[in-house]
């Protein structure tokens, strides 16, 4: 048995969150892209990082990936203000904050009432806190900062992801002009790598690896891998969930291998269901970050099995 508990007693915490990644869809924009543009927005766009360089993850990461975008920050650490003030170092007055999410879950042990036999009952606990960007505080000390993983060249960039998708022994078929995953074969079709073309914010290379790393997402659903339902059609609540944790879980990936991730054209269609989905479950899209973050680690541990 499983149940959830919020113990934040202001507004609703999963619907705050959800309504701004609606209005952010309803204009057109994802809060997990964030185009590159110039050098000094990498670091904006890796995962956000704690105070000790640990990363964000799940639904924190498009919380802060978000936050960042709309403030313009180009620094990716984020603190409480009481590490900033055990830094000796102080948040401006006027700023405000950022609220972001500490989950986990707790089992407690009871003997049904009926039966005599012991239930073990799961409660997710949900706890609100507020952080604040690094660009915020005045006076932290002088020491090296926490960085995100170095931008590297092109070349080396691909062939890190070269490298990471090879490791996941995926079978990869280049044919047609489509880019899907096809369960029945479990295989991945890609378009060859030619018909990839630069834009303004990506290079070609760059947008042939992002739609790759999405449709490996999709690869790791069958219940051996990942063991997600992706829905039996268009525009059902499984289909257009499993869009999302494709679409979350290869921003993740490719912000840790980085690769500039631009928005599919095929995609602009999901949009719809994806509305309708958050506007019907408001833990929709932390559901839906969960499921991408226990898919990237899984993707992880087969690139780095040591």
């Amino acid at each position: 048995m499983s149940k959830s508990l919020n113990t934040n007693p202001r507004a609703d915490f999963y619907q705050r969150v959800t309504d701004k990644i609606i209005r952010d869809l309803e204009q057109g924009k994802r809060s997990w892209i964030k185009p590159w543009t110039t050098s000094s927005e990498h670091a904006a766009a890796a995962r956000p990082l704690r105070h000790d360089g640990t990363p964000y993850r799940g639904v924190n990461v498009l919380i802060l990936w978000s936050e960042a975008i709309e403030r313009g920050y180009t620094s990716a650490t984020w603190m409480t203000y009481q590490q900033a003030q055990a830094l000796g170092a102080q948040v401006r007055k006027g700023e405000h904050g950022t609220t972001v999410v500490y989950a986990k879950t707790i089992e407690r042990a009871e003997d049904d009432p009926d039966t005599g036999k012991e239930t073990v009952e799961r409660i997710s606990l949900l706890r609100a806190y507020t952080v604040f960007n690094t660009e915020q505080i005045d006076g932290l000390p002088n020491q090296p900062a926490p960085q995100p993983a170095v931008i590297e060249p092109i070349s080396s960039r691909i062939d890190r992801a070269d490298a990471f998708i090879t490791a996941t022994n995926a079978t990869i078929v280049h044919k047609g002009n489509r880019a899907c995953y096809v369960p029945s074969a479990d295989r991945i079709e890609m378009p060859p790598y030619r018909q990839f073309i630069d834009t303004p914010t990506s290079s070609a290379a760059e947008g042939y690896y992002a739609t790759l790393l999405h449709e490996l997402i999709h690869w790791t659903s069958p219940k051996h891998r990942c063991d997600r339902d992706i829905g039996k059609r268009f525009g059902d609540n499984a289909y257009a969930r499993e869009e999302l944790v494709a679409e979350i879980g290869a921003a993740f990936l490719c912000a840790d291998l980085g690769i500039a991730l631009e928005p599919r054209p095929d995609h602009a269609a999901y949009l719809v269901s994806w509305l309708s989905l958050l506007k019907s479950d408001k833990r929709a899209i932390f559901a839906a970050a969960a499921l991408a973050q226990k898919t990237f680690d899984w993707l992880a541990a087969k690139s780095h099995p040591d």
